[in-house]
């Protein structure tokens, strides 16, 4: 019985680890679509969204036009945004989905998979990161985020 409280508690207490706000993001470099390169420490002093997504993803395509105007409504201000293809995504769909979108922020292509691991072994998509100007990871959505709510949240980065 003590041994099945401990792992219920324990089982509990995982998903509220994850949420803690301190992780420092993986240093990561992603390869862009245009075949430059851009890592995480590139971005320290800028509140970055790190977008994991696939164009056979309905609600990545969904969510895409609330992540382009988020991006050009706070851009000006020191925010960035990086889309990461999973692997498993075709490149010539990504590049046509971004050249037909006009998407305005990095486009990246995780060819080998190892950004997604990097990041927690993403296998869901949209799984999404917003990150603070100290590189660490403040909240982790996985599925569309609340776009108030994440206003809110890169609000409160932005003026610290």
């Amino acid at each position: 019985m003590k041994a099945a409280t401990l792992l219920v508690s324990v089982m509990l207490a995982l998903p509220l680890a994850s949420c803690v706000n301190s992780a420092s993001a993986p240093p990561t470099t992603f390869t862009l679509l245009d075949g430059s390169a851009r890592s995480m420490a590139d971005l320290k002093g800028k509140v970055t969204l790190v977008n994991f997504w696939a164009t056979s993803c309905a609600t990545c395509v969904a969510e895409m036009p609330m992540i382009v105007s988020t991006f050009e409504k706070y851009r000006a201000r020191g925010y960035e945004t990086i889309a990461v293809a999973m692997s498993y995504d075709p490149p010539s769909y990504v590049v046509n989905f971004a050249q037909t979108r006009k998407l305005p922020f990095a486009v990246a292509i995780d060819n080998t998979g190892a950004a997604a691991k990097a990041w927690g072994d993403i296998k869901l998509t949209p799984t999404t990161f917003l990150v603070n100007k100290k590189g660490e990871i403040v909240k982790r959505y996985v599925g569309q985020p609340d776009f108030g709510e994440l206003h809110a949240h890169i609000e409160r980065l932005l003026a610290e």
